[in-house]
């Protein structure tokens, strides 16, 4: 099953038919990624998708003029997708990084590794490294993607991130059960338990408390106090 930020390599007819489905502006663009093999990015459902069809999303290379990122929202049918795998792992993408960040990142990797976490990359730092074309400008976050199996692997993230968010730019999500998805700067601003915070999935978005999230990992939990 797919997952947010997952990566999908079109077939060529897959690429052709979303080409033909974009908006008249953005078909060349649509066209040009599938020629050059990159993937795109599964995204969440929107209203408008049809049954058996997956939301994706490609950015192009920030625009000289004001540094913006043109993102091109398509979509295919699941027949579409010739292969499909999760975010792109951080040490695929250090090389890909400016140098100022390459010996700092490979640190958080190790720590992550020694842990037993597999820290994942997606944004432009992943859009740079998958195409080979600049993303990441001085105003670019380093967009993480982390999934605990246990409460003690989640407690440990938190202060992982939070400890070398001091020398990187870092932002992203962390993931739980049923593929809920939150942003780790919010989880660890909560300050108890039954603090909600948004949560996002493939289906949507909703507002959950850390301690459900926490009881999805099949941990048990302490009292709240």
């Amino acid at each position: 099953m797919l997952s947010r930020h997952d990566l999908a390599w079109l077939t060529l007819r897959g690429w052709e038919r979303a080409s033909r489905d974009a908006p008249a502006g953005t078909r060349d663009a649509i066209a040009g990624w599938g020629r050059a093999g990159w993937p795109g990015v599964v995204t969440r459902a929107h209203a408008d998708l049809g049954p058996g069809q997956v939301a994706l999303g490609i950015a192009l290379p920030p625009r000289p003029v004001d540094g913006s990122k043109p993102r091109i929202a398509l979509s295919c049918g699941a027949g579409d997708i010739d292969r499909a795998g999760p975010a792109l792992a951080l040490a695929d993408a250090v090389e890909a990084a400016p140098s100022a960040w390459r010996k700092a990142l490979a640190a958080l990797d190790e720590e992550a590794v020694d842990a037993g976490l597999n820290l994942r990359v997606y944004g432009s730092l992943a859009f740079q490294a998958l195409t080979g074309q600049a993303y990441v400008t001085a105003r670019s976050d380093i967009d993480l993607l982390l999934h605990p199996a246990t409460a003690l692997d989640y407690r440990y993230a938190l202060a992982l991130l939070a400890r070398h968010a001091r020398v990187l730019p870092l932002d992203g999500e962390i993931v739980f059960g049923g593929g809920l998805a939150v942003a780790w700067k919010e989880l660890a601003g909560a300050q108890h338990g039954q603090v909600r915070v948004l949560s996002k999935s493939l289906q949507g978005i909703a507002l959950v408390t850390v301690d459900s999230l926490l009881a999805s990992l099949g941990e048990e939990l302490p009292c709240s106090v």
